[in-house]
């Protein structure tokens, strides 16, 4: 456990430079805004074409790990859901709040400190849970928002919910890589040097960035945020494990998406409570609450999982 713990640690001590950087006022906020624009749209995505150009599409898409990371993360979401409802919230204000139970922050956290901390085998699970969050349950609240704000869904309205989730550039990496490795086409050496050197940034540069955005969070609505922190954290990783079992998910597999869905409420679920206007206060406690306690979390599930 110390060991896993000490492992873990520096990729903590980013974050927590990054939030002392920001809080000193030493690192503005427009600079914060711009490198997670840096990593987002260029070290992130070479990163990520980078792996998936080196992943068998066959071993990837594992219809068992998908049907278990649905089934588990679908149980939290609607749990959320429920609770929030029965809090007497709107229906898009409680699916805002289940986005926030089980929507990790897998692109900017899990990716650079997974593969490193459980090896190249974490690699495949990691990108398919990031795939599955950012198409199945982004597009969903984006859906229920519209659709509740207007009345039902409309062809105007579902088509640039579409387009978004395909320009994602996190998405297109992935695709490309994908069908650049399915095509088995070679990796000139220049061009892969060039995407490891743009890609060693996306660690660094995306933990940085994650600490300098929480400086300016206050704690406030501690009730809510608490729960919708336990709920990502204890949760989410409980069902999707349970899920994997009962699925007969591969074990080192099942134990990369446990590890997956226990990790903190992702910045862009406050992008989207902020877009539409819901939650934003809980939503942003709960990315506070939950980065800080996963420092203690994360160590224990890897344990648990026996990496």
């Amino acid at each position: 456990m110390t060991e896993i713990l000490l492992k873990t640690l520096p990729f903590f001590a980013l974050i927590g430079l990054g939030w002392a950087a920001a809080a000193t006022r030493f690192f503005p906020a427009q600079g914060a805004a711009w490198l997670t624009k840096f990593v987002f749209y260029f070290a992130l995505s070479a990163m990520l074409f980078r792996f998936a150009a080196g992943v068998d599409l066959g071993q990837l898409f594992d219809l068992r790990f998908v049907l278990a990371y649905l089934a588990g993360s679908t149980a939290v979401w609607a749990l959320g859901l429920c609770v929030a409802r029965a809090r007497g919230l709107a229906l898009p204000e409680a699916a805002m709040e289940a986005q926030c139970c089980m929507i990790g922050n897998t692109g900017f956290l899990g990716v650079p400190m997974l593969v490193v901390l459980l090896g190249p085998a974490a690699i495949g699970p990691v990108l398919m849970v990031l795939i599955i969050d950012m198409l199945v349950f982004s597009t969903l609240i984006t859906l229920i928002v519209h659709g509740s704000r207007h009345g039902g869904l409309r062809l105007v309205a579902v088509l640039p919910v579409l387009r978004g989730v395909a320009a994602n550039p996190m998405i297109l990496a992935m695709v490309a890589g994908l069908a650049w490795g399915g095509m088995a086409l070679p990796m000139p050496a220049p061009l892969d040097e060039f995407l490891a050197l743009l890609g060693a940034a996306a660690t660094p540069g995306a933990l940085f960035a994650i600490g300098a955005s929480l400086a300016g969070r206050r704690l406030a609505r501690l009730a809510p945020s608490a729960w919708l922190s336990g709920a990502k954290l204890v949760l989410h990783p409980a069902a999707v494990g349970l899920a994997a079992w009962g699925f007969g998910v591969d074990p080192v597999a099942a134990g990369v998406m446990v590890v997956a869905a226990g990790l903190p409420v992702a910045g862009n679920v406050y992008i989207l409570a902020q877009h539409f206007g819901l939650a934003q206060q809980r939503v942003s406690t709960a990315i506070l609450i939950s980065t800080a306690a996963s420092i203690a979390t994360i160590p224990v599930l890897i344990v648990l999982i026996g990496a």
